[in-house]
């Protein structure tokens, strides 16, 4: 019985990933692309991208080492980009942190926005999923999108260049992330954090290695954290 419940939500967080694929598609099509105009092999972009597996962190390393930038400000730029990994862990381990290790450790590596975004709705809004039926359905959402990612890069590595400027494939990142914060942007201290940010990136745009979106990740999770203590001081959080 829990072998087949289990399948059943693998297999649904299969379908609801599927949509996903729309995005990610293009999105690691663009990164192929970028990665082997910018000099790198295909050996390198397939490496690159299927061990990170971190769009926006890959993008931005991209971009530092094509400015020629020091490696120590090429791994700090990755890590303050994917810092948010670390608080959806920590949203995440109240659900699956239960299940055995070996099937955190993958979660953990295969963690990403989508999947993140989609399993902590799903879980809130059915709190009696057991442990395994939640890590199913979050391996679910995974694999329908991983396989999509990794493949996207290897086409952009391989044809990319072919592709017509007009086709503005740059376009899935933006609409990813909007689609992800806009329902995210729920309690004051999202709404804080989140305008914090847009507005210490534009006012630090002219530092140099891309160090302004480290500076506005920064001040943006430090504001988050003081109004969510002001609120609990006030006693409006919940």
């Amino acid at each position: 019985m829990t072998t087949t419940s289990s399948k059943s939500h693998y297999l649904r967080g299969l379908r609801t990933g599927l949509p996903f694929i729309l995005v990610a598609g293009p999105f690691s099509l663009l990164f192929g692309v970028v990665a082997t105009e910018a000099g790198l092999n295909l050996l390198e972009v397939m490496g690159f991208t299927s061990i990170v597996i971190a769009g926006a962190a890959q993008f931005a390393a991209l971009q530092q080492m094509t400015d020629n930038a020091p490696v120590i400000v090429i791994l700090a730029t990755a890590l303050a980009v994917n810092l948010r990994m670390a608080m959806y862990s920590a949203a995440l381990a109240p659900h699956i942190g239960k299940a055995p290790l070996w099937q955190r450790a993958l979660a953990s590596f295969f963690l990403f926005d989508q999947n993140y975004a989609v399993s902590v709705l799903e879980f809130e809004k059915n709190p009696g999923m057991t442990p395994q039926q939640r890590i199913a359905f979050y391996f679910g959402i995974t694999c329908a999108i991983v396989p999509a990612w990794i493949t996207g890069t290897y086409i952009g590595a391989v044809v990319g260049t072919a592709i017509p400027p007009e086709y503005a494939l740059d376009f899935a990142l933006p609409i990813t992330f909007l689609s992800m914060i806009g329902p995210a942007l729920r309690t004051p201290a999202h709404m804080a954090a989140a305008f914090v940010s847009v507005l210490a990136a534009l006012i630090f745009a002219f530092l140099p290695y891309n160090l302004g979106l480290m500076t506005a990740a920064i001040l943006a999770m430090m504001t988050g954290a003081r109004v969510e203590i002001w609120l609990i001081a006030r006693g409006k959080w919940s």
